[in-house]
C-alpha cells in the first residue's frame, strides 16, 4: 500500500502500534496530582427499604475522607437521570444517582466513599453498614405483569411501563383467520451482558476558577452524556461540562448511557477540589451496567397453502429493569419495529409491545438493539413452519424474499434494496455435500445439523451528525468527527477517507474524536452509523473546504474557478498547465482569509447532516454443527457469511466487525445469560465464573464474503457493518442445533443451548426451568 490510502483497499490499523506497545491511553492509565478515589456501596437486595446508613466504621478506615448518601446530593439540588424515549404514555419514574429510600435491584448504588487510595475506597465501601428492610421482588417481565405481582414502583400499577400497538391489527387477524397454516412460537430472547474487555471507569474534575466540570472515561456518546449531565442533573449550561474519552476497550452499547457514577465523580470532585477516579470491578459491570436483549415474545406466522407469508402477529414484552435507562423503551418498540419481517414480504403485521418494570438491572441497547430480536423471531418461525407443514425451509425463504424495490413494509419502513436473493443463493453453496457430511457424523455417533438465516438491519442510529476538517500550520490536517471508536478502527478508516480525497499521506492526518471541547456535535457510533453518518459529514466538510480552496487557487493562478479541477493534491488549470498545491492554498487562505472572502480559519470547514435516511445491510449466514447426544456438547463445524454492506472503506476492518458480532451471537445462543433468582432477585451471574463467554478455541473458521450493492443513502455508498453479525448469528446456531435434533422430535430449544439442555432434549428428558 502507498502512503496515500485508497478506500476499499486494506490499510493496517493505525491504532495497533500503540496498543501492541502498551502505549494506549485508557482511563486507568491516567494519573493526576492529588487525585482521590471513589468506592460505591451497592444494594445486596433486589428490593429493600433503606432504614439507615451507618458510616462510622467506614470513616475509621485509614485513607477514607468521606461517605455520602442521597441526602448530600439532594441538598445540592441534583436532578434525576433522564430517559430520552419519546414513546407516548411512557410511565417515567425518577432515577437518582443514589438510592432515595428504596433500592430496586442488586447493585443499586446506595452510598459512596471518597478516599486517598483505591484500596481504602474499596475497604471503606465494605465497612458502610446499610440497614435495609427487604421487600418482595418482581423478577422476569412475564411474571411482573401478572396480577398481584410485587410492585417495583407504587406509582406504576401492574409494573406496566408502556403498552403500545403498531400495524393493522384488524387486517392481520383477518389474514390469519383465512390462512391455510398458522405456526406460533413463544420464546425468550435472553438477557445478556455486553461484557467489554474494559469495565466502566472515569475521572471527574472541577475547575473552580472557570466553574467547569470535566469527565474523562469509558464513554461511547460524549455529547449525549454531557447534555444529560448539564440539563437534567447539574442544571448548568452545556459548555460548563466537558466530556471526553480517550482509548476505550470495547463498548457494544453498554457505554452509551449516563450512569450514576459519572454524576458522583463530578459532584465529589467539586466538593473535594481534586480529581476523583473510579474504575469499576467486573462484578459491578455485571450488576450495575446496562444489560441487553431480555424480550419475551409470542409470535405467529400465517401462510398460504403454497407457503406465501400472509401475516405476522407479535406480542412482545421488554424487560426494562428497575429504571428506564436512556434508550431502553426504544429497544422493544422503535428499533424492534424497523426490522420486523426481515428480508421477507409480509403484507400484514401487528405488534403489541409492552414494557415491564422488574427488580433487576436496567436493560438498554446492546449490539443491534431490537434488530436481533426481530430477525430471530421471523427466522425461527420460518424453520418451524417448514417443520410443521412439510414445506422446504429454503424454498420458503426463496418464495418470500423481497425481489422488487423500493419496498414499503407493513409497518411503513421503505426498504431501498439489497442483494437479498443473490446472497442467499451464494450462501447456500456451502451446503453442497451436506448429506454426506451428516452421514459421516452419524457414523461416529454424532448428530449434524445446518442452520441458515437471512437478515435485515436498519442502520443509522441518531438522525444527525457533524464533522469538521481543519488545516494546520505544519501542513497536516485534522479530521474532527462526532462518531466515536471503542476499538473498531475508526482512526484508520477515516484517515483512509481523508487521505484519498485530499491526496495526503496518512502521516499528515490527525484523527480527533470523543471530546466535547473539540467536536461540535456527535452521536457516537450506536446503530452501525459511523461511515454512513460520520463519513458522509466528513466528506461534505472536505468538499466544502475544496470549494473554498478553488476560490483561493483561482486568484493565486489568476484564472477562473470554473477552469480548475482538484487532482493529486493540486488545483490544476488544464488550459495553462499551471497548478498550485493544496498546502499552499491552505497557507494563503489562513494568512489572508479576507483577501479571498473567507472567515478566519481559511479552508477550515464544518458540515452537518440532519434527517438522514436509514441504510439496509443484509445477507445470509449458514452454519453446520455437530451435537454429541451423550454429552450435549455442540461443535460449530463451519460458518459462512455472504453479506451486503455496500461499498467498503477497509474490508479487513469490516470482516473483523462481522466476526466479532457473529461471535457475540454465538455466545448468546450457546451459553451467555444474565440470570436472577426468580424469588429473591439475587444475581446468579455476577462474575465470569458464572457467566459464559465464547472462547476462541470454540469458534469455527469463518468464511466471510462481501457482495455489496451500494446504497444511495450517502455519497460513499456504504452500509453499516458493526452490528450485523450479532443480528444474524444467534438464530443461525439455534436453527442448526434444532435441525440436528429434529429427528429426535425437537422443534424448538430456548437459549442458551447449554450442554445439559441439549443433552436433555436429545434424550427425551424434561427441560430445566432455568438455563
Amino acid at each position: 500500500m502507498t502512503d496515500i490510502a485508497q478506500p476499499g483497499e486494506y490499510a493496517p490499523r493505525l491504532e495497533d502500534e500503540r496498543f501492541l506497545r502498551g502505549e494506549g491511553n485508557y482511563t486507568d492509565d491516567a494519573d493526576s496530582d492529588g487525585q482521590l478515589f471513589l468506592g460505591v456501596v451497592r444494594s445486596q437486595h433486589a428490593h429493600a427499604r433503606i432504614v439507615a446508613v451507618d458510616a462510622n466504621d467506614a470513616l475509621a478506615v485509614d485513607g477514607v475522607l468521606a461517605v455520602y448518601t442521597d441526602t448530600d446530593l439532594a441538598a445540592d439540588g441534583l436532578g434525576v437521570m433522564p430517559c430520552e424515549s419519546a414513546l407516548p404514555d411512557l410511565k417515567h419514574t425518577p432515577r437518582y444517582a443514589l438510592v432515595r429510600e428504596v433500592a430496586r435491584h442488586v447493585g443499586d448504588p446506595i452510598a459512596f466513599v471518597v478516599a486517598t487510595n483505591p484500596q481504602a475506597a474499596l475497604d471503606g465501601a465494605e465497612q458502610v453498614f446499610v440497614d435495609a428492610e427487604p421487600l418482595a421482588a418482581a423478577v422476569g417481565s412475564r411474571q411482573a405483569l401478572q396480577p398481584n405481582a410485587p410492585q417495583v414502583w407504587p406509582e406504576v400499577p401492574g409494573n406496566l411501563a408502556f403498552d403500545a400497538h403498531f400495524g393493522d391489527e384488524h387486517a392481520t387477524d383477518a389474514a390469519i383467520a383465512k390462512a391455510a397454516h398458522v405456526v406460533a412460537l413463544q420464546f425468550h430472547n435472553t438477557r445478556v451482558s455486553a461484557a467489554p474487555l474494559e469495565p466502566r471507569a472515569a475521572i471527574g474534575e472541577y475547575d473552580s476558577a472557570t466553574e467547569t466540570y470535566t469527565l474523562t472515561g469509558t464513554i461511547q456518546g460524549v455529547h449525549g452524556v454531557r447534555s444529560q449531565l448539564a440539563t437534567s442533573v447539574f442544571n448548568v449550561e452545556p459548555d460548563k461540562i466537558c466530556v471526553r474519552a480517550d482509548d476505550v476497550g470495547g463498548g457494544f452499547g453498554l457505554k452509551n448511557f449516563l450512569y450514576p457514577e459519572w454524576i458522583l465523580l463530578l459532584w465529589a470532585a467539586k466538593r473535594h477540589g481534586a480529581p476523583i477516579r473510579w474504575v469499576g470491578e467486573r462484578g459491578e459491570d455485571f450488576s450495575a451496567s446496562a444489560h441487553g436483549r431480555d424480550m419475551q415474545v409470542d409470535a405467529a406466522l400465517a401462510l398460504s397453502e403454497d407457503g406465501d407469508f400472509l401475516a405476522l402477529k407479535i406480542g412482545a414484552i421488554g424487560d426494562m429493569g428497575a429504571y428506564l435507562s436512556g434508550n431502553g423503551p426504544n429497544i422493544a418498540t422503535k428499533s424492534f419495529l424497523t426490522a420486523i419481517g426481515g428480508v421477507y414480504n409480509v403484507p400484514n403485521v401487528h405488534v403489541h409491545s409492552r414494557g415491564a418494570y422488574t427488580n433487576t438491572g436496567c436493560v438498554d441497547a446492546y449490539r443491534g438493539a431490537g434488530k436481533p430480536e426481530a430477525n430471530f423471531l421471523i427466522e425461527r418461525l420460518i424453520d418451524l413452519a417448514a417443520a410443521r407443514t412439510g414445506l422446504d425451509r429454503i424454498e420458503l425463504r426463496k418464495r418470500n424474499i423481497l425481489k422488487s424495490f423500493p419496498h414499503q413494509s407493513a409497518l411503513g419502513i421503505s426498504i431501498e434494496g439489497g442483494r437479498f436473493g443473490a446472497n442467499l443463493e451464494l450462501a447456500l453453496e456451502s451446503l453442497d455435500g451436506f448429506a454426506e457430511r451428516r452421514a459421516s457424523s452419524e457414523s461416529r455417533g454424532l448428530l449434524r445439523g445446518a442452520g441458515l438465516s437471512c437478515f435485515l438491519e436498519t442502520a443509522r442510529g441518531a438522525t444527525s451528525e457533524g464533522a469538521e476538517i481543519r488545516f494546520l500550520v505544519d501542513g497536516s490536517v485534522e479530521a474532527r468527527v462526532g462518531t466515536e471508536s471503542n476499538g473498531q478502527g475508526h482512526e484508520t478508516a477515516f484517515t483512509q477517507l481523508v487521505s484519498h480525497r485530499l491526496n495526503l499521506p496518512i502521516s499528515k492526518i490527525r484523527y480527533v474524536q470523543a471530546d466535547t471541547s473539540l467536536t461540535r456535535i456527535g452521536f457516537g457510533h450506536g446503530g452501525a452509523r459511523t461511515m454512513h453518518m460520520g463519513g458522509t459529514t466528513l466528506t461534505w466538510a472536505i468538499d466544502a473546504a475544496l470549494e473554498k480552496g478553488r476560490t483561493v487557487a483561482a486568484q493565486l493562478l489568476q484564472t477562473g474557478e470554473d477552469t480548475l479541477r482538484f487532482a493529486d493534491g493540486h488545483f490544476v488549470c488544464d488550459s495553462s498547465g499551471q497548478s498550485v498545491a493544496l498546502a499552499q492554498v491552505a497557507d494563503a487562505a489562513r494568512e489572508m482569509p479576507h483577501d479571498f472572502g473567507l472567515k478566519p480559519g481559511g479552508l477550515d470547514s464544518y458540515a452537518q447532516r440532519d434527517d438522514a435516511p436509514i441504510t439496509f445491510p443484509n445477507g445470509c449466514h449458514i452454519a453446520e454443527v455437530e451435537v454429541d447426544p451423550d454429552t450435549g456438547a455442540v461443535e460449530i463445524c463451519g460458518y459462512r457469511a455472504v453479506d451486503d454492506y455496500g461499498k467498503l472503506i477497509n474490508p479487513v476492518l469490516t470482516e473483523g466487525q462481522v466476526q466479532g458480532g457473529v461471535t457475540q451471537g454465538i455466545g448468546q445462543a450457546l451459553g451467555e445469560i444474565v440470570a436472577y433468582e426468580s424469588d429473591s432477585g439475587q444475581l446468579f451471574s455476577g462474575s465470569f465464573m458464572d457467566y459464559y463467554m465464547p472462547r476462541a478455541d470454540a469458534m469455527p473458521t469463518f468464511d466471510v464474503r462481501f457482495e455489496g450493492e451500494p446504497t444511495e443513502a450517502n455519497p460513499l455508498g456504504v452500509k453499516g457493518s458493526g452490528q450485523a453479525g450479532a443480528i444474524v448469528s444467534t438464530q443461525v446456531i439455534v436453527n442448526a442445533v434444532v435441525d440436528a435434533l429434529r429427528a429426535r422430535g425437537v422443534e424448538h430449544l430456548e437459549m442458551p443451548l447449554t450442554p445439559e439442555k441439549v443433552w436433555r432434549a436429545a434424550n427425551g428428558q424434561v427441560a430445566l426451568s432455568r438455563a
